[in-house]
């Protein structure tokens, strides 16, 4: 048995600060408006999962009225996401990201950035960067989106 599933996340930009984008440092002079590390990439890719598993999504398995996840780092997302898969019965069989944003460039990051997504997941990975050609707030360098979409496989 397969299945796919789609995530997709968004965050405002705000000077000072660090972005992690897919687990890596992208720029250190601007940073996500998040409850957690705002890693827009982590977290789609962590939507898709659930998606797949039709478990809801990540503001019900992580809510932002949390305290616990005030700063939390992405990869507690992701494992949670994986480990659900597992107890579930499948395995993720690849990944495929795409990240908007017109700031920071981060085509020197792209292979960091898909390695360890690949090692988060243990199967291939891939890591697209695009533009919304100046429109809307991602276009106007406001804020960073990401889309991902998996696909899982029965392990049993």
């Amino acid at each position: 048995m397969i299945r796919i599933g789609h995530g997709y996340d968004i965050h405002r930009l705000q000077p000072g600060g660090q972005l992690v984008l897919a687990g890596v440092v992208v720029a250190r002079d601007i940073s996500p408006v998040a409850h957690s590390d705002g890693d827009v990439a982590l977290h789609a890719l962590v939507d898709a999962i659930f998606g797949a598993l039709a478990t809801g999504d990540i503001g019900e398995h992580f809510p932002n009225s949390d305290p616990r996840w005030k700063n939390a780092s992405s990869l507690v997302f992701v494992e949670h996401a994986i480990s659900e898969a597992k107890q579930a019965g499948f395995r993720v069989v690849n990944a495929d990201l795409t990240v908007l944003a017109e700031r920071p460039k981060f085509s020197p990051f792209k292979r960091e950035m898909r390695d360890f997504v690949a090692g988060l997941i243990h199967c291939p990975a891939n890591i697209k960067a695009g533009t919304n050609e100046g429109c809307d707030a991602i276009g106007r360098g406001e804020a960073i989106a990401a889309h991902a979409v998996v696909l899982l496989e029965s392990i049993a």
